[in-house]
């Protein structure tokens, strides 16, 4: 079984103090801090620039997984990656040589990632993995833009072909998990779970985190 990991969402965090957050989660035992990254045009919403990465990656060794939700990503991968981010996925939706972009997120000393939206067929990225251009694959389970929405169960299927396919790649999942909704996506084959709202409203973070990773672990690929 490949190694569950548990990566708060900060955008659910309090904006006001995200240094104490990224410090809370941490001590929590999350694995990877998850940073959305919104322009308004890609999804309705704006959220944070590499400024932020550059505080996080200051105030904690956990690695950045930053989620580039923007029309034309490749403008803004270098100042990403200078910035501190570990990980740098871009959506398949995008407007950009794909492939290209991915090469030059690795080139520029991260690991790479490519992501899904709910209306598109997971096919779309086989040709990346296939060519082994991808780390990470992040499969949404709501509609990008917005926390703490409902969690859309049919991203499952696509979480399971990737497994199938692709036995060793790193999959995460991204949208409405919580410490339900984190057993089917484990049992159809994630092992990286982005958690906002239901970690951040959690009574005890470092609990939700433990229950959250013990659910995932006792699931995992038990429908595959």
């Amino acid at each position: 079984m490949p190694k569950i990991e548990i990566m708060p969402s900060i955008l659910a965090a309090d904006m006001g103090n995200l240094e104490t957050a990224i410090r809370q989660c941490e001590r929590a035992g999350a694995d990877q801090i998850h940073m959305d990254i919104m322009d308004g045009v890609f999804v309705p919403n704006i959220s944070m620039g590499p400024a932020v990465v550059t505080m996080a990656d200051r105030v904690t060794d956990l690695p950045m997984d930053v989620h580039l939700m923007l029309i034309q990503p490749q403008n803004h991968i270098k100042a990403f990656a200078g910035a501190g981010a570990d990980t740098i996925l871009i959506h398949i939706e995008a407007d950009c040589d794909i492939d290209d972009t991915l090469n030059k997120i690795r080139g520029l000393g991260c690991k790479s990632g490519i992501t899904v939206n709910p209306p598109t067929a997971v096919d779309s990225i086989f040709h990346c993995l296939e060519k082994g251009l991808v780390d990470e694959v992040l499969i949404m389970s709501v509609n990008p833009g917005f926390g703490g929405q409902k969690y859309i169960a049919a991203a499952e299927s696509k979480v399971a072909e990737i497994r199938r396919r692709f036995p060793d790649m790193l999959i995460s999942i991204d949208g409405g998990i919580d410490l339900e909704t984190v057993k089917p996506a484990a049992a159809h084959g994630a092992n990286l779970f982005v958690a906002g709202t239901s970690l951040f409203k959690a009574p005890d973070l470092k609990t939700a985190v433990a229950q959250m990773r013990a659910n995932a672990e006792a699931a995992y690929c038990s429908k595959i």
